[in-house]
């Protein structure tokens, strides 16, 4: 059996139902390439696809630098079908270029507005749909919760995550008068009394203090967080793109999601009368303009060809710049005989 053949092995089930048995995409739980990577100093990478049309330049990146790679989509319950299409998006584009490094799909952060069963019963139904879908790791935004109404919608809503034993990550819930770091210790403490398990906590750039970030805040959530058996996610990394991704890493993340430059590159492949459409309704909603692109992509004219070589393009340069930022490259291979040798761990 080779190397790929045992690495494929290790998929979960909900992938394999969505790709087929017969597919040779490995599509892993990111806890699988975290354990080949744990004693490194090096952070898994995931990125938002604003636009599907810069699949294959992200994935081109991952070859080229032999690393593991993340791919995010920021709304899978925008429809009925926006998780579907996500996966199926991913998987073409891999399988059509024959991508033999380990990869996951995250689905959101998705937001969770309330812990009453009005709020939570439509997101528990996305939530179905979303495992179905055969994303590997959930990421689910309680900022606009706290600590305690958190720990109440989480464990309402995590069954159809944790029966599969997919990858769960949570972001902070508004901190309280003890800040941030109490906020992640009542959270973490409330899930571990319900046995909730959590493959990483979320921090966001901005709540680190944005372009500047407290490393030692971020050091003493990684420590809380290790405590519980989880791991640090730095989310939204923005204005530290790229200077700061070495820094979080030597903090002790050990997963960076950077929107960086990917949005504006998206964004500025349409045309403007389509840009001009998506920053007013931006504006309007709250919604980031690239993320509301990558809601509606699928209802817009197709890209030029023109515009899909040069978004492909240039999201390879950038992606490859994000996995050497992090450590990640040349880390591909060795994740997959680590792997292929410890299948039963």
């Amino acid at each position: 059996m080779s190397v790929l053949d045992k690495v494929l092995s290790l998929r979960p089930g909900n992938t394999v139902a969505r790709v087929g048995a017969s597919s040779r995409v490995p599509l892993l739980n990111p806890r699988e390439p975290l354990r080949a990577l744990e004693r490194l100093p090096v952070a898994l990478a995931c990125l938002p696809v604003q636009s599907k049309a810069a699949l294959p330049g992200l994935l081109r990146a991952a070859r080229s630098e032999d690393a593991v790679l993340g791919l995010a989509c920021p709304h899978p319950t925008a429809d009925r079908g926006a998780a579907e299409r996500f996966v199926a998006a991913v998987h073409e584009a891999a399988a059509e270029a024959d991508h033999a490094r380990p990869l996951f799909l995250q689905a959101g952060p998705i937001r969770v507005t309330g812990s009453d069963e009005d709020s939570l019963a439509p997101l528990r139904e996305g939530l179905f749909r979303v495992v179905d879908a055969g994303f590997t790791l959930v990421s689910l935004d309680l900022s606009r919760l706290d600590s305690y109404a958190a720990v109440e919608a989480v464990n309402a809503l995590v069954g159809p995550v944790t029966e599969r034993e997919l990858a769960l990550e949570l972001s902070a819930p508004t901190p309280a008068s003890g800040g941030l770091i109490d906020a992640y210790r009542t959270l973490l403490e409330g899930l571990s009394q319900w046995k909730v398990p959590l493959r990483f906590v979320r921090v966001s750039e901005r709540d680190l203090g944005g372009a500047e970030p407290d490393v030692g805040t971020l050091r003493s959530i990684v420590d809380l967080a290790t405590d519980y058996n989880a791991s640090v996610c730095v989310g939204d990394v923005r204005e530290g793109f790229p200077r700061m991704l070495p820094t979080y890493v030597a903090a002790g993340a050990k997963k960076v999601d950077c929107v960086g430059p990917f949005e504006r590159l998206a964004l500025t492949s349409w045309p403007p009368e389509v840009r001009e459409s998506l920053e007013s309704r931006s504006t309007a909603s709250g919604v980031a303009a690239g993320e509301l692109l990558s809601v509606v992509e699928d209802s817009l004219p197709p890209l030029d060809p023109q515009a899909r070589e040069r978004l492909e393009a240039l999201s390879f340069a950038e992606a490859a710049e994000v996995l050497a930022a992090l450590g990640a490259a040349g880390t591909g291979h060795s994740v997959m005989r680590f792997l292929a040798q410890n299948q039963g761990e």
